[in-house]
Order: C-alpha cells, then structure tokens, then sequence
C-alpha cells in the first residue's frame, strides 16, 4: 500500500466517523425537540370505595409547534351532576402556555389562564358576576397543572418526570378551579400490583395528600389511586 492510498482511506474513515457523529447530533437534536410528552387518547372511569361515579374522555396530542391536553369529566353526586371540561396549551417538555376550563352545575363557571416568565394571568367568569383577574408568580415556566376531576392531567405529569434521574422532584403546581398555588412532589416507587397486572409506580405527594400513578412501560397512565379518599381511577 502506497502512502497516497493510506492518506485517503485515513480521509476516509475520518469521513465516515463526522457522519456518524452528525447523525446522533441530528438524532438527540429531534428527540430534544419532540419534548416529553406522548400522543395518548382513551377513557378514565371514576370509582369511589369500587362504585363508578363518573367518565372522564381525553386527548393529547401534537398542536402545531406545542402539544394540546383536552379532557372532559362528567360526575354525579348526591347534589347533581357535574360537567367539567380543560384545555391544557403546553410546550413540548411539558410546560403550560395556555389553560381554559369550564364548569357545568346549576350553574357555568369559566375561566382563562395565560402562563409567561413563570407567571399565571387568570381571567375567571362566574355565572351572574363580573369578570375577576389575578396573577399568581411561581418564578419558573414548569408548573404542574392539575385541575379538579380531570385526571389526564397527571397523565402529563407522568412524562414531565426525569426518569432518567429518579428520586425525589418538586414542582410548582396550579389547581386552577380552586386558583389555588402550591408545590408538589414526584417519586417513582419501583414496580406496583393491582388486579394482578405490575406497573410502574409514581407518587405524587401534595400538602394533605397522596396519589399513586401506576403506568405501563411507557410511561402512559393506566390508573390512578388516592387511598385516604377511596377514589380509583381507572383506563377503560
């Protein structure tokens, strides 16, 4: 072999080995930009102490350059029937831009939330009454939006959490009916029975409860628990 052929196939192998370097750039760039989340869709049946007591339909889903949560809950209780729908806006790794619900009793409340530089500007309609504005600072755009009887929502929660390093995280959390602010705290919790299936468990510790997320392989919701009340929330 002549030192002319050895320099090219040295130029060669260099050559190849950018490529392979540009192309898990250009791949880990993608999965950067794809964010957390994950396409889901179904039903949620709502049981307290075993008893159904409401469905709960959903959607999340790619919307142009951020993902839409949609969900809507229909309740009943021994002082009628609710009806609760949320329209979660969010970032691709899970952040809120924008939040609408609205809530069906005797009477219809609504309200509209927008989320910028770790602030939430909240404009909430009640029925006979005028317009109330406020603002809520939570000093980081990662806020955890988690709103009455609409379940999916955790299933959000669910792909926000690091996997990848585990242990214990904090987040600011919104309830938006109860325009209430807080901090909530996320841990996996290893493997987790129920009905004689395995998940992967993921706990979720609020000031005066716990809620345990079971998942599949994926990360997608598939029930959720809150022993101290007896409710269960279960894919259908």
């Amino acid at each position: 072999m002549t030192i002319f052929s050895a320099r090219r196939m040295g130029s060669a192998l260099v050559s190849s080995l950018l490529l392979i370097v540009l192309a898990f750039a250009v791949a880990h760039a993608q999965k950067k930009a794809a964010g957390v989340l994950q396409p889901d869709k179904g039903k949620f049946s709502l049981l307290l102490d075993g008893k159904k007591i409401g469905q709960e339909e959903f959607e999340i889903a790619p919307a142009g350059a951020g993902w839409l949560a949609r969900g809507s809950t229909s309740l009943k209780s021994e002082s009628g029937e609710t009806k609760v729908t949320g329209n979660l806006t969010l970032q691709p790794d899970g952040s809120p831009i924008a939040y609408d619900w609205t809530s069906q009793t005797d009477k219809t409340n609504s309200a509209h939330i927008i989320f910028a530089n770790g602030i939430a500007k909240i404009t909430l309609e009640m029925q006979g009454a005028r317009p109330y504005e406020q603002s809520l600072t939570f000093g980081a755009p990662l806020i955890a939006v988690l709103d009455n009887n609409l379940y999916h929502q955790y299933a959000v929660l669910a792909h926000v959490y690091d996997w990848s390093k585990r242990g214990q995280q904090q987040l600011p959390v919104l309830i938006p009916q109860e325009m209430t602010p807080g901090t909530i705290t996320l841990e996996a919790t290893g493997a987790a029975s129920s009905s004689g299936k395995t998940y992967e468990g993921l706990r979720v510790t609020t000031s005066d409860l716990e809620i345990d997320l079971l998942l599949d392989s994926n990360h997608k919701l598939m029930r959720l628990e809150v022993p101290s009340a007896k409710v269960s929330v279960v894919r259908e």
